[in-house]
């Protein structure tokens, strides 16, 4: 198993009570509560974090795109990434992901992460994602047509990075006469293309399309609804005419390990209740899911599956829906193990700092999880997990 440090940077010294005033974090908390002073500090933190991982031999990090919100202060990945391109040595920078198709002109975008893949020496993982419902208020973007730009916008940079220049490109949304991508990718045809997702079927199949086997990504739900997304993933593959590898299933959470089980939970509970309960938008929200992002049979899938997931919910179900991994360390190996036995990923994403989380607790945390977890869980391989069975996934 690879095992990969992500992180949101969020704005961890948000007014909590400021922020309640309004129905979201998202899009119209207004942004007189981000002080500049505090963001310079954050920012700085944040990446000594992130450095930090790549020096205790984590195998990458991870960083991704949102706009508008408290929630992460990345509306810029690319940012994120080209300052780490210079300052990690060995680790792997995925960008999990940019919203290629929330862009006019989705070149540009192809254009830097090529910049970052060469930089690096062939280091960087691309994600392309649609981007929250949210993000479409941020961008005036029509919803309705976030699928097949999504599409679209893959199939051009993909085009850009493999095929010789100068071409013309002439879609439904994109127009261009002139594609001749300077630079090219360093990672031949180009770099590993990963696909996060909420669970919505269309992503899936798209994902799991044999002309793309993008690595499948699920985060922020029980166990038994991440273990049935990533199930359905490899019955689509089945259903394609090929099976899945677990090299193409991911799965996100955040992680705490403390000494013992008790100081685990009294540590972590406020932070990880504010990032459930006032960063993450509530799933009910219109602007979280806006009419037409989605299929009525996807959006009615999602939208159980994050049913009582947020806005007042306690460490204590989070652990026990297998949504927050927390307890010493031998409690934290042997749930990660178990989930691997139902799920089969090789690529665990562990979340490390998370909402009010401050520096020095954050830092103890990732320094437990590399000594005392890490080593343990990047033993498991396929042997390890139960195996997947067509019947089953139905029955699931």
């Amino acid at each position: 198993m690879k095992v990969m440090s992500f992180h949101l940077m969020p704005y961890a010294e948000l007014d909590q009570n400021a922020a309640r005033e309004y129905r979201s974090a998202w899009v119209v908390l207004p942004n007189t509560n981000f002080d500049p002073k505090v963001g310079h500090r954050l920012y700085n933190r944040y990446l000594d974090e992130l450095e930090l991982a790549d020096e205790l031999g984590f195998d990458g990090v991870v960083i991704n795109e949102h706009h508008q919100t408290a929630y992460g202060l990345m509306p810029s990945p690319v940012v994120t990434a080209s300052a780490l391109a210079r300052r990690t040595k060995n680790c792997r920078i995925a960008i999990l992901g940019n919203a290629f198709c929330l862009r006019d002109n989705p070149l540009t975008l192809a254009e830097e992460h090529a910049m970052i893949d060469v930089i690096t020496g062939g280091r960087l993982i691309t994600g392309m994602v649609r981007g929250v419902g949210s993000e479409y208020f941020s961008f005036g973007a029509n919803p309705v047509h976030s699928l097949e730009r999504h599409k679209e916008a893959a199939e051009l940079v993909i085009q850009a990075w493999t095929r010789p220049g100068p071409f013309a490109f002439e879609g439904k949304h994109y127009h261009f006469e002139y594609v001749n991508l300077w630079p090219r990718p360093y990672q031949q045809p180009h770099p590993p293309i990963w696909c996060p997702s909420q669970g919505s079927r269309e992503t899936i199949e798209w994902a799991a399309h044999p002309d793309r086997k993008y690595v499948y990504v699920q985060t922020y739900s029980p166990v038994d609804v991440i273990t049935r997304f990533l199930d359905m993933y490899r019955q689509t593959a089945h259903d394609f005419g090929y099976e899945a590898t677990s090299d193409q299933i991911g799965w996100c959470a955040p992680v705490y390990v403390g000494e013992t089980d008790q100081k685990a939970i009294d540590e972590a509970r406020p932070h990880i209740e504010m990032m459930f309960n006032v960063l993450l938008p509530r799933v009910s929200e219109l602007m979280f899911m806006p009419p037409g992002y989605m299929s009525a049979q996807s959006l009615m899938a999602v939208l159980t599956a994050k049913k009582g997931n947020r806005g007042n919910v306690t460490i204590e179900t989070l652990i026990e829906r297998g949504i927050f991994v927390c307890g010493s360390p031998d409690t934290v190996r042997k749930k990660i193990t178990e989930m691997h036995e139902r799920m089969g990923f090789s690529e665990f994403m562990c979340m490390l700092q998370f909402g009010s989380m401050p520096a020095d607790i954050s830092e103890k945390n990732i320094r437990l999880f590399a000594s005392e977890v890490m080593p343990a869980i990047r033993r498991l391989t396929d042997r390890d997990y139960r195996g997947f069975e067509p019947a089953r996934a139905a029955a699931e």
